[in-house]
């Protein structure tokens, strides 16, 4: 998998690798939605993540500590995961 992740029309969601982990991490079309407040083609929620692959990562990585997740194991990220993880720096 790309590290620019891909998306996954079978469940309308992002699908990405976060760093330092093994299993997938997906982001469902609706988490974008609350973030960024609009309707969001599969285009969108891709560039908006790249855009914040960092702030990505943080949640993911906060995430899987908090549920002490194996490095192996495939999880999803809410709209509040992201909320969670910390602004990224210019």
């Amino acid at each position: 998998m790309s590290d620019e992740g891909m998306w996954r029309e079978d469940i309308d969601s992002l699908a990405f690798r976060p760093d330092g982990h093994n299993g997938l991490c997906v982001v469902h079309r609706l988490a974008f939605r609350a973030l960024v407040g609009a309707r969001l083609s599969p285009e969108i929620c891709l560039a908006y993540f790249r855009e914040h692959r960092a702030r990505f990562n943080d949640a993911a990585r906060a995430k899987a500590g908090r549920k002490g997740l194996p490095a192996h194991s495939n999880f999803h990220l809410t709209s509040r995961d992201l909320r969670r993880a910390p602004t990224e720096s210019a």
